[in-house]
């Protein structure tokens, strides 16, 4: 049984409305909290968010369900009470705006005062706590699709707040008399830019790589092999053991430097020698994996159950035929056939030629930011660059606010096709070529309005440099899906981090306002 929010206040219970925050706290946790109270505090936007909220759903789990149940939604009407939608998004949102990890969220949960009072809890007689894995299981139903849908009721609701302020002939600060961005006062105008979010995984090399294969195959092969009493995995941990001494004795061989062709030579024997070995020790392994593959299949396993096993096995089998590709037979293994994860196998080797960062592991994430500093739209990006996704992410920000008329890049995104779609799409397209110019894009870029928003673009990276700090530095959530969500719940917890600093800007404004200006002493 699931409810987003109990509408019967308890004894003892404050209040969501009747919080009361630090205003002067450079804490971020009172601006997430503000921005989380005016979601509830606002009608509208309450029943809204709540309204998908309320798909925030577990898979049905139990025994005796086949497989196409499990990957069905309980019914919320049945069922012990589980966590409320309401306390998932207060608690998810805190995780990544502070970026910190599952530990400190489960000990805020169970110890800050506002926090609990944010969740429903009451004084010192409500004696609620949360178990850690409750709040991970929990924080784990959302997906990229219904946190996509919150954050734009939350970037909507901000651009009702910043646009009270704003005189009739637009923003302050980004035009002048002479040069006038355009569009109207209600337009948005944004800047486009990608970075690389990372994964959580070492440095990849293949033989590291495979003994990560062979340890979890031999590990997943001993599980299944116990469960069903078959033999021949009793020392599994030594087997293992074995391999990784091994993978010592290979990893700490070096090339030699002697100037003696023959202390060379007999160096790189001896190297070939210990990678044969090896190989032929995860052959050997996987040759007796391969055994009790056969005699679990026999027992009709489900293929789910066997899954997991047959993925390290692929890995496994595949990394040996590199090893022996690069090393016994001098060959360069192209890039496209590299892996550089098996626990993570999304992962790209990502090198943007930044000083300082030669490669990161990960993915690109493309995000585009309004000039009131919400992040409107996000795509985690695939094997892609930065060209090949600018019309579609400009597509599907349009599709959600038909407002956006002005968009700038820098040159990572140029193409000719790029420039032609672009303009059909918006009022003024700010890309700047590579290469040299013809008379007609000298004179495009050398206008005063393309001049002037060039120049505020490089404010987007102030958007990722917020969005690293707040949780988008390394991603620790697994598989493509958890990245996925957990990038979509780093640019939620962004927007309303900017909510709550909008409304604790514009709360400071109406007391200074009240308190009139401060006089100076006599």
């Amino acid at each position: 049984m699931r409810t987003v929010r109990d509408p019967q206040i308890k004894f003892g219970e404050v209040d969501i409305a009747a919080i009361e925050l630090d205003l002067k706290s450079r804490d971020d946790i009172p601006p997430i909290l503000r921005g989380l109270q005016y979601i509830y505090t606002t009608p509208e936007l309450r029943e809204a968010v709540f309204k998908i909220l309320a798909r925030v759903i577990p898979s049905r789990n139990g025994p005796g369900l086949t497989n196409e149940q499990r990957h069905q939604k309980a019914d919320r009407r049945l069922g012990r009470p589980g966590m409320e939608q309401w306390k998932i998004l207060v608690l998810g949102t805190l995780r990544l705006g502070l970026n910190t990890n599952y530990d400190r969220v489960h000990e805020l949960a169970n110890q800050h005062d506002t926090i609990r009072q944010m969740l429903g809890h009451g004084g010192w007689e409500d004696k609620t706590t949360y178990n850690l894995q409750t709040i991970k299981d929990n924080l784990c139903l959302f997906t990229h699709e219904i946190l996509d849908e919150i954050n734009q009721l939350v970037i909507k609701a901000g651009h009702k707040l910043v646009k009270k302020n704003v005189p009739k002939d637009g923003p302050t600060g980004l035009q002048t008399k002479k040069t006038k961005p355009r569009g109207s006062a209600k337009s948005l105008r944004a800047r486009c830019d990608s970075f690389v979010v990372e994964t959580n995984v070492h440095h990849p090399t293949d033989i590291h790589l495979l003994l990560d294969a062979i340890r979890k195959t031999i590990e997943e092969c001993a599980r299944l092999s116990r469960s069903y009493q078959l033999m021949g995995w009793r020392q599994y941990s030594f087997n293992i053991r074995q391999f990784k001494k091994q993978y010592h004795i290979v990893r700490n061989l070096t090339h030699s430097t002697s100037k003696d062709k023959q202390k060379k030579r007999t160096r790189k024997e001896e190297r070939r020698k210990e990678y044969f070995k090896y190989v032929i020790m995860a052959e050997t392994y996987h040759m007796r994996v391969e055994s009790n593959l056969e005699q679990l299949q026999k027992l009709a396993l489900s293929p789910m159950e066997l899954l997991l096993l047959r993925e390290y096995m692929g890995y496994a089998k595949k990394l040996m035929g590199q090893i022996i590709r690069r090393v016994l037979m001098n060959e360069t293994i192209p890039h496209h056939e590299k892996i550089f994860s098996i626990f993570q196998p999304h992962t790209e080797w990502i090198s943007k030629g930044k000083a300082g960062v030669p490669v990161e592991l990960g993915l690109r994430v493309n995000i585009i930011e309004d000039h009131h500093r919400f992040i409107l739209h996000h795509q985690v990006m695939r094997r892609q660059t930065d060209d090949k996704v600018a019309v579609k992410i400009v597509e599907e920000t349009k599709k959600r606010f038909p407002d956006l008329a002005v968009v700038s890049w820098d040159k990572g995104a140029h193409s000719q096709q790029n420039q032609l779609d672009l303009k059909e799409l918006l009022d003024l397209v700010v890309l700047p070529k590579k290469g040299g110019l013809t008379e007609a894009e000298r004179q495009r870029e050398s206008s005063p309005e393309f001049k002037l928003l060039r120049r505020q673009h490089s404010a987007v990276e102030s958007a990722i440099n917020a969005l690293e700090v707040h949780g988008l530095d390394q991603c620790p959530d697994h598989g493509i899906h958890g990245f996925e969500r957990y990038v979509a719940l780093a640019v939620v917890a962004k927007n309303i981090h900017r909510l709550g600093t909008v409304l604790r800007d514009q709360e400071k404004e109406r007391q200074r306002r009240k308190r009139g200006p401060y006089k100076k002493a006599a």
